[in-house]
């Protein structure tokens, strides 16, 4: 049974944040159908790290809604290169826009965390209350820190202001719209694009690191989408809620169906001189079941879909 609509989004004003990014332009997908006037700026005519042009920016257009996607976002080299703009450029995002909203009287805000929150060896699957319970990824801490922030600001403006912001914390992404840079590109889009390139050049084998044997979740990030719009009408409380599939796969089986998508035939060896990392990592999903919401695309269909936008061009940071 699906919880009643608290916050109806017909005839309303919504700004999407970080609209061209990956759940950013999921979600702009699908509030087409939901009778709303969508707000868009790209970062030339908004700098979201810049307080008084966020100010300026949500007193002109007044959304009555925000999704808040943006962020600076990568995988573990990144991480590990840039560990000083990923927390500040994050801290500033996040602080710019939930104060403004605050300030400028915006209805509902929705902000996405990432499930990095969870400590590094936290039970599985993780539950919400497990946050701040043990140590982070030393890999990934500073961006970590930085979403953790954004979910206490949401909640410390619900208990102080009685605003009405929410967050949710989602799995591991894949989908239209990628980042399948060489280096700083998630494990979904590296995969697909080292694939798709032995492909073309018939390599023999491909290396994936690591035994294969770690189990991971990963949710299609159009499913994601449909998620914070479900949410956006029909939650409103202090809790944030983790947004996934409640299933995991082998990085290895993952591989696999990767490989079978992208048409690679040849070999896969799994490189075990490299990390594994946690052996697991799926979310607990049952408060966001329990509100009559569950993912509906297939690992395999929602993988095609990709990998049709990476042929397309859809893809990002290509070098």
């Amino acid at each position: 049974m699906t919880s009643p609509v608290q916050f109806d989004l017909r005839g309303k004003k919504v700004f999407v944040a970080g609209h061209r990014g990956l759940a950013g332009s999921a979600i702009v997908r699908r509030l087409a159908c939901e009778d709303c006037e969508i707000v868009t700026a790209d970062r030339q005519q908004l700098d979201l790290r810049r307080q008084l042009a966020v100010e300026e920016f949500i007193a002109k257009t007044r959304p009555h809604a925000v999704f808040l996607a943006a962020g600076l976002v990568g995988g573990i080299h990144a991480n590990a290169t840039y560990p000083a703009q990923f927390i500040l450029e994050n801290l500033q995002i996040v602080t710019n826009v939930i104060q403004s909203a605050y300030d400028y009287r915006v209805d509902k805000l929705l902000y996405l965390g990432s499930s990095c929150i969870y400590p590094k060896h936290a039970p599985q699957p993780m539950s919400e209350n497990m946050l701040l319970t043990g140590l982070l990824e030393p890999t990934n801490e500073p961006y970590a820190v930085a979403k953790i922030a954004g979910i206490k600001l949401c909640e410390s403006f619900r208990r102080q202001y009685g605003a009405d912001f929410i967050s949710v914390m989602p799995t591991n992404l894949y989908g239209p719209g990628d980042n399948y840079h060489r280096q700083n590109s998630h494990v979904p889009a590296a995969l697909i694009r080292r694939f798709h390139e032995a492909k073309l050049a018939n390599e023999p084998q491909v290396v994936v690191w690591g035994t294969g044997s770690p189990r991971r979740e990963f949710l299609a990030v159009d499913d994601l989408a449909d998620a914070c719009v479900f949410l956006m009408k029909h939650y409103s409380d202090i809790g944030f809620l983790n947004v996934g599939t409640g299933q995991d796969v082998t990085i290895g089986e993952f591989a696999r169906v990767v490989a079978d998508v992208v048409g690679y035939t040849n070999e896969l060896r799994f490189d075990t001189s490299r990390p594994d990392g946690a052996p697991q990592k799926l979310l607990d999903v049952s408060r966001l079941t329990a509100l009559g919401w569950r993912s509906k695309i297939s690992l395999r269909d929602g993988l095609a879909a990709a990998y049709a936008d990476f042929l397309a061009g859809g893809a990002r940071h290509i070098d």
